[in-house]
């Protein structure tokens, strides 16, 4: 191979990939989605992306995009086709089932032009999955699924009014969607049972963890705190990212109630916010701040004492918190409210950057602060493993050049049709 192919490994080669998420969204699996679209483009493929609008995670159509039907836009070389959907603005199972189901029919009714040589999927969307499924079969190519959360275990675990019903037919959907791939992607080892139960050969599963999309801090984080209006003094225990059902964020809540000398902090958007800012009614020492740009987002991480990561104690093994990523390279300790058997209890043991809770327990979360407060020395050394951590596993060149080796072995193995 010469050099510039070496540095080309997919020029010409027609890609496609298939995420609900994607730029201008800035957390959650949209950033993920674009930088290996991106990646891509840049390395010499013609990349294309069929998305949706973008929605996440205020979960409301962003204002320039509302009332578009079909939109075709170029992003650093990379051919955009977004697809309009429906958004709920609260989430029951029936909502998310319009939302999929609107996903799935303007997909496929509206795919883009052209004949891939390899359709790669973000799940979720379930949709996005069945979509690019259904491409690859139709054009006989190879599919390649990343399984960023199991939608059936969500279903079952988050606490989505009406999800324990739907589990089962999204179950089957995600078997549709994985089990006919050339391979199958995962974030995390802990994905890997759930995988296998959809009927998936071990020896098609790939691990591909997620890396960290963000850039260290940089600000003073004396000067950020001041600018912030926290006090020098008073702890701060900050939580960033989407506020839904499966964060179970009603546990800091009720910490910020249990202990007016902390400042807690709920920084992002979703729609458990406005019922979280009812629940937190008369408390002065809780904050909420609108979802932070690029360009301040870790200086704000960096410049609290404590950094807040909560699921519900029924989630176990259908996520981990692209959140973590950013966390860890800000450089502040991690407290854990999760389940100890999940795959956000692993990783944040891996890291050595933070320290486990019992799940829904704020006397616990408590605890866990106050003793980070009370030893600032030890706080620092704390936090210090998360770039360390990410240094060494979650580099967002180690994590593009993961899903370059896989792209690369899905196109040099397959031959003709997905395996049936």
């Amino acid at each position: 191979m010469s050099a510039v192919d070496q540095h080309r490994p997919f020029g010409n080669r027609r890609l496609l990939v298939v995420s609900t998420n994607y730029a201008p969204e800035l957390t959650g699996i949209g950033p993920y989605a674009t930088q290996l679209a991106e990646h891509w483009a840049a390395s010499g493929a013609l990349t294309q992306v069929l998305t949706g609008m973008p929605h996440y995670p205020s979960w409301r159509v962003e204002a320039s995009y509302r009332g578009v039907w079909r939109a075709t836009e170029t992003r650093e070389a990379v051919s955009v086709h977004r697809r309009r959907h429906y958004v709920p603005s609260r989430q029951t199972a029936l909502r998310r089932a319009a939302f999929e189901a609107t996903v799935l029919g303007h997909g496929l009714l509206a795919p883009p032009p052209g004949r891939p040589d390899a359709v790669i999927a973000q799940m979720p969307s379930l949709a996005g999955g069945v979509i690019g499924a259904r491409i690859a079969r139709r054009h006989r190519v190879p599919y390649l699924p990343v399984v960023q959360d199991l939608m059936g275990a969500a279903a079952a675990q988050s606490g989505i009014r009406g999800g324990g019903r739907a589990a089962a037919v999204v179950a089957a959907a995600e078997r549709y969607a994985l089990r006919h791939a050339a391979l199958v992607g995962v974030i995390h080892e802990s994905f890997v049972p759930g995988v296998r139960a959809l009927g998936v050969d071990p020896a098609r599963i790939r691990l591909v963890p997620n890396w960290t999309h963000v850039q260290g801090p940089t600000a003073d984080r004396a000067a950020t705190r001041a600018r912030l209006g926290w006090a020098e003094g008073t702890p701060v225990l900050l939580h960033s990212g989407n506020m839904g059902l499966k964060q179970g964020l009603e546990v800091l809540v009720d910490a910020a109630r249990r202990a007016p000398d902390i400042r807690v902090v709920l920084m992002g958007d979703g729609n458990q916010r406005d019922a979280l800012r009812a629940r937190a009614s008369g408390l002065a020492n809780l904050d909420f701040l609108p979802p932070a740009g690029a360009g301040e987002f870790t200086d704000i991480l960096a410049a609290a004492d404590v950094l807040a990561v909560t699921q519900r104690a029924s989630v176990l093994d259908m996520s981990v918190p692209s959140k973590l990523t950013s966390y860890f390279v800000s450089g502040r300790p991690v407290v854990a409210s999760v389940a100890d058997e999940g795959g956000t209890a692993d990783e944040v043991r891996r890291s050595g950057a933070g320290t486990l809770v019992a799940p829904e327990d704020p006397a616990a979360l408590l605890d866990a602060v106050r003793k980070l407060a009370q030893d600032p020395v030890g706080a620092d050394a704390l936090g210090a493993h998360g770039p360390r951590y990410v240094a060494r596993h979650l580099s967002r060149e180690a994590g593009l050049a993961r899903f370059d080796a896989l792209l690369a072995e899905v196109l040099g193995t397959a031959q003709g049709s997905p395996r049936r």
